[in-house]
């Protein structure tokens, strides 16, 4: 089976490729480096939306597309809290990003060996999944760009904000868990 490129693919690649462009401005000694690397990460995010909206509206969903496109959002989640927590050595904003990237492994991991065994329907992505990705995504982009805008604390909101996507993170890791123990113990 050959690996089918197209225009969702491409863009899909485009946003995997954003990731060393954010990092290498995340540590440019610049004043504006937190504002460039917010809009890098939120083009990243058009990005995400734009590939799966193309795929869907065009017809042209792939296998190879289906599976680039989650492991592209999970790189950049990655390198974003990695780099996040190397810039404020913090255990208060360590652990919380320590839960993220431990929940998207082991579902990541969950995901596939259901799909070996037939069940990947059983783990497929639930609204609280949703909901967990849209906040972590908003913490993360305030969380790069971390100065106060008009008076607003940006950082505080962020960090609220990704111990809200962490609480959800373990929450929906639980469901999905639940749910394949159930799906396994009826086979």
């Amino acid at each position: 089976m050959a690996i089918e490129f197209n225009l969702p693919t491409y863009i899909t690649l485009l946003r995997v490729a954003l990731i060393p462009l954010l990092m290498l401005i995340f540590y440019v000694p610049w004043d504006y480096s937190n504002i460039a690397c917010t809009a890098v990460f939120i083009l990243a995010g058009v990005t995400d939306w734009l590939d799966g909206y193309l795929a869907r509206k065009l017809k042209m969903e792939t296998p190879f597309g289906a599976f680039l496109d989650p492991v592209a959002d999970k790189l950049m989640v990655a390198m974003v809290l990695v780099i996040i927590v190397e810039r404020q050595a913090d255990p208060f904003l360590a652990i919380p990003a320590a839960i993220i990237i431990g929940r998207e492994i082991t579902i990541a991991s969950l995901r596939e060996w259901m799909a070996t065994i037939g069940q990947q329907a059983t783990v497929k992505v639930s609204m609280l999944a949703k909901w967990k990705t849209g906040i972590q995504m908003i913490s993360l982009g305030l969380l790069l760009y971390h100065d106060t805008l008009f008076s607003i604390p940006i950082e505080a909101i962020g960090y609220a904000l990704l111990y809200t996507a962490a609480l959800l993170a373990v929450w929906s890791m639980i469901d999905y868990l639940k749910a394949a123990f159930t799906a396994l113990t009826k086979t």
